[in-house]
């Protein structure tokens, strides 16, 4: 099947898609990806690709048609001509560098904005194209949640811009169950029967019992109870109710130790309140890694760390990161309500606080700190079991396969 793949961040950028599209191409599809230039989480274009570009038109049997876009930056302004830059330029510049090229079906994987669908919607309308989209942001709910839009007639137009994408696709994916509502509010009756259920899953990296090889920076503190942080440092991670959280430590008799593993937005933000709170000995910001380093500080952690801020829509939300914990078989921390509480419950794997609530995150710190090895590996082997029955990547992407077939041989009976 020849796939093109229409995503506003993809490799070097770390996301599911990366892995997605790999996959789909060791099966035998051609796989296309349109794309912008990689600039995510920190907000300016990655060094090696202003280096060499031509280096990453490839990727592991995916052709990248990469297009000129402005970058994320760190303002508002910056970040709304980011989304709308690369809307234009990939249904303008995008579409002609693509006029040679023939497609079978159309995956938008779009994380945020959902902007990054109009090029495909336009693809479709010039090809008759099917268009799958995997919906893993919901908009205009999460631009609300964050404090993007206040006001209730943009996120009314925001919200007539969602419904007209949602009303184009053929097949709408949403990354939890609760994805579903919310997703059919935007969608005409007869659209709704075409909205599915589709998770994430853990990259292979964390599933292939790399825990051989650790990393130093954490366990040169051997003495203490080593928690870990990976990821974006933004809005949604809640960093303001961490941070109340270890202050809160500081005055225990237990010896706890955060590592922040990643970048984004409020990274300096972070940095100086670790500066000005005198929590240097407690929390120690890494930076950002590639994705082939991180096992080995997962490997190195006694527990990992997950957090969203409180909002309905980050309820109905399952970070991508939950998945990535469970494969590397560690204990997780979390400080989230919904979908996500409820997977980590359901597996029991860890403690859950409410979202916002540092002092209860603090005193599940403290328990999970006290218990002994074996308590902490059976948090974690049962942790490796859910993720292995309810997140299985093959079971996942051959599902994804047989919508793809279903919807190109137009048998809508198997949808």
């Amino acid at each position: 099947m020849r796939i093109l793949v229409v995503t506003q961040y993809f490799w070097p950028e770390n996301f599911r898609i990366n892995d997605l599209c790999a996959e789909l191409a060791q099966r035998g599809h051609e796989v296309t990806v349109l794309t912008g230039k990689p600039n995510y989480p920190d907000g300016d274009v990655f060094k090696e690709f202003k280096q060499d570009p031509s280096g990453f038109e490839q990727y592991n049997d995916c052709q990248v048609v990469r297009v000129p876009m402005i970058a994320r930056g760190r303002t508002s302004l910056q970040l709304i001509l980011n989304y709308l830059s690369f809307a234009l330029s990939a249904s303008l510049l995008g579409l002609f560098k693509l006029r040679k090229k023939q497609f079978d079906i159309i995956f938008v994987c779009q994380l945020s904005p959902v902007t990054s669908a109009l090029p495909a919607i336009l693809y479709k309308k010039i090809h008759n194209i099917p268009v799958t989209m995997w919906v893993l942001d919901l908009w205009p709910e999460s631009l609300e949640a964050v404090g993007a839009i206040k006001s209730p007639r943009l996120l009314n137009l925001v919200g007539k811009l969602v419904s007209f994408v949602y009303n184009h696709c053929d097949l709408i994916l949403g990354q939890s169950k609760s994805f579903i509502g919310g997703i059919g509010v935007y969608c005409k009756n007869k659209n709704k029967n075409k909205i599915k259920y589709f998770p994430s899953w853990p990259e292979t990296i964390f599933s292939n019992n790399q825990n051989d090889v650790k990393n130093g920076e954490i366990l040169k503190f051997s003495n203490s109870f080593n928690i870990l942080f990976a990821g974006n440092i933004g809005e949604a991670q809640d960093f303001p109710t961490i941070l109340k959280a270890v202050e809160i430590l500081k005055f225990k008799d237990i010896k706890v130790k955060l590592f922040v593993v990643g970048d984004g937005r409020h990274f300096s933000w972070l940095k100086e309140q670790v500066e000005e709170r005198k929590l240097n000995e407690y929390i120690y910001l890494l930076g950002r890694y590639p994705l082939e380093m991180m096992p080995r500080f997962y490997a190195s952690a006694d527990a990992l760390l997950v957090t969203l801020r409180e909002s309905k829509i980050f309820s109905m939300t399952i970070p991508g990161k939950v998945q990535s914990y469970m494969a590397a078989e560690k204990a997780i921390l979390a400080m989230l309500d919904g979908e996500g509480a409820r997977v980590i419950k359901e597996a029991d794997c860890g403690y859950v606080s409410r979202s916002g609530d540092y002092k209860q995150l603090a005193d599940s710190i403290i328990r999970m700190a006290k218990l002994d090895k074996s308590s902490l590996d059976k948090l974690g082997s049962n942790a490796k079991k859910y993720v292995l029955e309810e997140f299985d990547r093959n079971k996942l992407i051959t599902q994804l396969e047989y919508w793809f077939t279903s919807i190109v041989v137009k048998d809508e009976k198997t949808l």
